[in-house]
């Protein structure tokens, strides 16, 4: 009974629940990797710049006097290529934030490696410097050079560049995608094929500068060797859509010199009537907006068009002639009111006269009797016999 009891009574368990045990975490800490020295230092030497201009300057050491390069040296191949995989690595630049990039590095031909004042990486979407100045600190000018080379303008933002010479073959697209998409986020590539000739937008113009400087007098996969430039403003960027009414192809043509199928014809038919079409809207459209061939003018007897003064005469001469004769009695002014005025005459002007005749009738009707003149009285006086020279006196 006893183990039965036991087996029947509750065994009460703890609730709780037991820590996990702590893992040992091992925290890995990556050195930045120091940038690599791309060339031996006795590599590079000091040699006075080429002879691209007329005079040359001492201060900034170089040329000046000619934009256009030599045409040997746009043709002499590069010393040196950058690898970013292998290459790139941390600086002295990496302390200082808002450091340039290294244009030796860009080129391929640095020798400090990490001991280097400039940075050595690829510009970035943070990577923003003043308009004034490129990504390597360089100052920019007012205007592009006559062979779009150089350093480049800040009045406008360029972000496409040219490259030239290219060797053509069936896959030169994805040959200029592969080779400038090392430099940075590409936005497009338009290559001409016939005449080896490509132009490559990046999203940032860091990266345009970059590359500019990176592809000069570099070779694809052929020995070719790059004329690298900037790219002018391009017109129309993105293909313009086709006007209504015009067709978006021409009709294809015979090549073997027989006559185009049905068709052909309807089509071409069709594209005339279009044509005719549009150039008698363009009629229309004109007529509407030519200049009316009636003028309104002020109507009224100060007008300055004589036509403008028609039908206002009569009533100017009216009213003149009541003004000259206000001043007579005329029949019928005490009789019950002013009597009707005649008609005035038409207006004439005699060709040997000023006046007109209706102008000298009104002066003759408008005699004005004068007053008889009053003779002065007789003087009573002392000097009454005596004379004087004046022809009254004798009377």
């Amino acid at each position: 009974m006893a183990e039965d009891d036991n087996d029947q009574a509750l065994v009460a368990q703890p609730t709780e629940v037991a820590a996990p045990a702590p893992k040992k975490m091992k925290k890995v800490v990556r050195k930045k990797r120091p940038a690599r020295a791309q060339v031996d230092p006795d590599f590079i030497t000091s040699e006075p710049p080429p002879q691209t201009g007329t005079i040359f300057n001492i201060w900034y050491n170089k040329w000046s006097g000619g934009d256009r390069e030599d045409k040997y040296l746009s043709k002499t191949p590069a010393k040196g290529r950058c690898n970013i995989a292998r290459d790139s690595g941390y600086t002295q630049a990496d302390k200082h934030p808002g450091s340039y990039f290294c244009l030796f590095f860009a080129r391929g031909i640095c020798p400090k490696g990490q001991d280097c004042e400039y940075l050595h990486r690829l510009p970035g979407v943070h990577d923003l410097f003043n308009p004034n100045v490129d990504c390597f600190g360089r100052d920019k000018f007012s205007d592009y050079r006559d062979d779009m080379g150089g350093v480049g303008s800040f009045m406008r933002q360029n972000r496409t560049i040219y490259a030239g010479r290219i060797h053509v073959t069936d896959d030169i697209e994805e040959v200029v995608a592969r080779h400038f998409a090392e430099w940075g986020p590409v936005e497009r590539v338009r290559v001409l094929n016939t005449r080896g000739v490509g132009f490559i937008t990046y999203v940032n113009e860091a990266n345009a500068q970059f590359a500019k400087e990176a592809m000069a007098h570099q070779s694809l996969d052929h020995n070719e060797i790059l004329n690298v430039r900037w790219a002018t403003a391009d017109p129309t960027p993105w293909p313009r859509p086709a006007r209504p009414g015009t067709p978006r192809s021409r009709p294809p043509r015979p090549s073997d010199g027989r006559s185009p199928p049905s068709s052909s014809r309807s089509s071409r038919a069709a594209i005339r009537r279009r044509k005719s079409g549009g150039r008698s809207r363009a009629r229309t459209a004109w007529k509407a907006t030519r200049p009316p061939t009636t003028y309104t003018f002020a109507r009224g007897a100060q007008a300055v068009n004589p036509i403008g003064r028609r039908g206002f005469e009569l009533e100017d001469q009216q009213q003149q002639l009541m003004l000259e004769m206000g001043g007579q009695q005329q029949d019928g002014v005490y009789g019950g009111g002013m009597a009707a005025l005649p008609a005035p005459p038409a207006r004439q002007e005699e060709e040997d006269g000023i006046f007109s005749s209706s102008t000298l009738a009104a002066l003759q009707s408008a005699k004005v009797p004068a007053a008889p003149k009053a003779k002065p009285k007789a003087s009573a006086g002392p000097l009454v016999a005596y004379g004087s020279d004046d022809e009254d006196d004798d009377e």
